[in-house]
């Protein structure tokens, strides 16, 4: 069976995401007028203003808290294991495609976010929106926005969850020796009293987490970098020459590196996914662009930040070369050869927490899905039990190649259905962010948007009176 998944998913990824992927970003780009490298000036002010909104206790998901909880679940498993994995089976040249992914997948991330902002409806103390939402309300194909509810659910609340606690406990192992089914079952307690507390309690954990573990990290590859400067300017060449099969050092040339780093990039970052716009419609901002600039900056400070420092500690540690090594093996590994034998225990702190945040954050991509389908209780019950108990102990005692191939077989469905639905509603992306920009070069400092500025939509928009 794990077989005939591979097989599967490599026909996929090399024939049709990858084009897709590549299509969409760069259309995206090109429609928006660059958005992702003229306004990062405005996605900093935007998130550091709203920082300060999250400081003063207001009961609302701000723009950064859902930002928070959006890069919970892109700097995780992937930022450590899953550079590893891409540069072991494809080379250094996968990092190079990664950070092409980012680059042009960051429009995609934009006009994803701005269209779940536009469409989002009211929820209690907060929002709720998304694909599925956009999808019914947009395209007006109620069984579209069903498929996509189910597979995020499936590919973030189930397995997803399942890599994060795999990792976690081979970590642990690595480190400690600790025994993976008790890790397990330690953590599924753990991620079982959050996830029972709803979004709120999710946005406030991960609004700490995340900032935390994320400069620790930085911190900590940056020493590593300066100790090896002398060595960066030979990575960078190593990447690019690899990246187009040239002076192949691992991996299987020019193919496994780009279907690699563009897997594992999408794994990481989730542009154009359909994952990040379920939190980004939670936030309460006064025009949609807003969350859109913000969602964008998630997917740099993932791949081009984190990404990066792990893939740089692995190609200067040149272990990437042992086949022995693989996933998070092998960043551990690399780790304990620059800082000795507290590397692989600061990794599994590390790892700890950046997949315990992603833990937290991918159930609540399922939540807001099943809500979407079905307000049974019951339900609702029963998915926070599989997804913060039962998926967590399978991934501890399940094998490293059987959870990675169950993530990409549901990560291209799930990602075909959502590429589908924002290329047929972009024009609404790309007219908001005209609008938006109008309203700045007027001197508005603050953009608000009303659905009246898109009147043969506004019957289908329930906020933004």
């Amino acid at each position: 069976m794990n077989e005939l998944i591979t097989t599967i998913n490599d026909v996929i990824w090399s024939y049709v995401l990858i084009v897709a992927l590549v299509g969409c970003g760069v259309w995206f780009t090109w429609r928006t007028r660059f958005v992702q490298f003229r306004m990062v000036g405005e996605m900093l002010r935007l998130l550091t203003e709203s920082a300060v909104d999250t400081a003063k206790g207001t009961k609302h998901i701000s723009s950064f808290q859902a930002f928070a909880v959006s890069v919970a679940t892109r700097v995780g498993t992937g930022n450590l294991a899953g550079v590893a994995t891409a540069i072991a089976i494809g080379g250094p040249g996968a990092v190079f495609w990664m950070w092409i992914i980012a680059l042009i997948g960051s429009a995609t991330a934009f006009v994803e976010s701005t269209l779940a902002q536009l469409y989002k409806q009211k929820h209690k103390d907060s929002f709720i929106g998304g694909p599925a939402y956009y999808i019914q309300k947009g395209l007006k194909q109620r069984w579209m926005a069903v498929l996509f509810a189910i597979l995020i659910t499936l590919q973030f609340g189930l397995s997803n969850n399942s890599i994060q606690a795999n990792t976690i406990c081979g970590a642990m192992q690595e480190a400690f020796g600790w025994s993976p089914l008790w890790v397990g079952i330690a953590l599924a307690a753990m991620a079982l009293l959050i996830v029972f507390g709803g979004i709120q309690r999710i946005a406030s954990v991960s609004s700490i987490l995340v900032p935390v573990m994320a400069v620790g990290y930085i911190i900590l590859a940056v020493v590593i970098i300066a100790m090896n400067i002398q060595q960066i300017p030979e990575v960078f060449k190593v990447i690019v020459t690899n990246a187009f099969g040239i002076g192949q050092i691992a991996g299987g040339g020019i193919g496994a590196a780009m279907m690699n780093g563009v897997k594992r990039g999408l794994f990481s970052n989730e542009a154009g996914e359909g994952s990040a716009p379920n939190v980004a419609a939670t936030a309460t901002t006064t025009h949609p662009v807003k969350q859109g600039l913000i969602q964008a900056l998630g997917v740099f400070t993932d791949t081009l930040l984190v990404c990066s420092c792990t893939a740089f500690i692995i190609l200067i540690s040149g272990l990437y070369q042992v086949p022995e090594l693989n996933g998070i093996a092998l960043t551990q590994s690399a780790l304990q050869s620059e800082v000795g034998n507290v590397g692989p225990i600061f990794v599994a702190i590390a790892i700890f927490l950046f997949a315990f945040s992603s833990i937290i954050g991918n159930y609540y991509y399922g939540e807001a899905n099943i809500r979407f389908i079905t307000d049974n209780s019951s339900v609702m019950t029963i998915y926070r039990l599989c997804s913060g108990g039962l998926m967590v102990v399978f991934g501890a005692i399940a094998s490293f190649e059987l959870v990675w191939n169950i993530v990409d077989f549901f990560m291209a469905f799930l990602t075909a259905c959502n590429l589908i639905a924002i290329i047929l509603l972009g024009r609404y992306a790309f007219r908001l962010l005209d609008d938006y920009r109008q309203q700045k070069k007027k001197g508005i400092k603050e953009p608000v948007f009303h659905r009246s500025q898109l009147p043969e939509i506004e019957d289908e928009i329930e906020c933004w009176e």
